[in-house]
């Protein structure tokens, strides 16, 4: 199975980061990411930009309406994401914990659906 690991956490904490706890972060981030790889896990995972360079798309009744920014404010914001191969939830779950985001954000996990 393949797994959508979401990595959430405040941007404004991100910006406002001490740059040697960045590089430290980043350097984890790295080591992770060669984890998955060397495990034969990892089959996508990106950073993404701020939440402030997005644009929102809605249709209705047929009219595109665009809005700058996310579609709604919350407290943490989509900051990445990893693709995953995974055996079962447990072991996604168990990829999951060791995203060093976790430690001061949230990582949702969740199952991709696989059309036949």
């Amino acid at each position: 199975m393949q797994y959508m690991l979401l990595i959430y956490g405040e941007e404004s904490g991100r910006e406002a980061a001490d740059p040697e706890q960045g590089r430290t972060m980043m350097a984890e981030y790295r080591e992770y990411t060669q984890a998955l790889i060397d495990e034969g896990k990892m089959r996508a995972g990106d950073a993404l930009e701020p939440t402030s360079s997005a644009t929102t798309v809605r249709v209705r009744n047929g009219e595109t309406m665009l809005t700058d920014g996310p579609f709604a404010e919350t407290r943490e914001q989509l900051g990445g994401y990893y693709l995953i191969d995974a055996a079962s939830l447990d072991e996604a779950v168990d990829a999951a914990r060791r995203i060093p985001g976790a430690r001061s954000g949230s990582i949702e996990v969740r199952p991709v659906v696989v059309f036949d």
